[in-house]
């Protein structure tokens, strides 16, 4: 039996930002909540679910309903692409007294 994921409130106010969104595409295009369902292989419930921004819902499911969204599921690779926090530790990491290895000559 799985464990509920407990979320922090700031995520859950990104995942209800990330819904907010998703939704305001949908309208953009003019598509009914069921042509979305249908074209992501998935249930009106969920695609409401998606919009409200329930964590309960896979990231499967929002792949889905972003692709339905004429592709938009590209987005998807932006996440973490930027890691400034894991590149300063990195970076920490390298400074911390080590040489370069030495050249030689050839």
């Amino acid at each position: 039996m799985q464990k509920a994921v407990v979320l922090e409130p700031d995520t859950l106010s990104i995942l209800d930002k990330m819904g907010k969104q998703i939704k305001l595409a949908r309208l953009r295009r003019k598509l009914p909540v069921e042509e979305v369902a249908l074209k992501a292989g998935i249930s009106r419930t969920t695609v409401w679910a998606i919009e409200k921004g329930s964590s309960k819902v896979s990231i499967g499911a929002y792949a889905a309903v972003l692709h339905a969204l004429n592709n938009s599921d590209e987005d998807l690779l932006l996440i973490a692409k930027e890691d400034a926090y894991g590149r300063a530790l990195q970076d920490e990491e390298l400074l911390t007294g080590k040489r370069a290895p030495r050249r030689r000559n050839i």
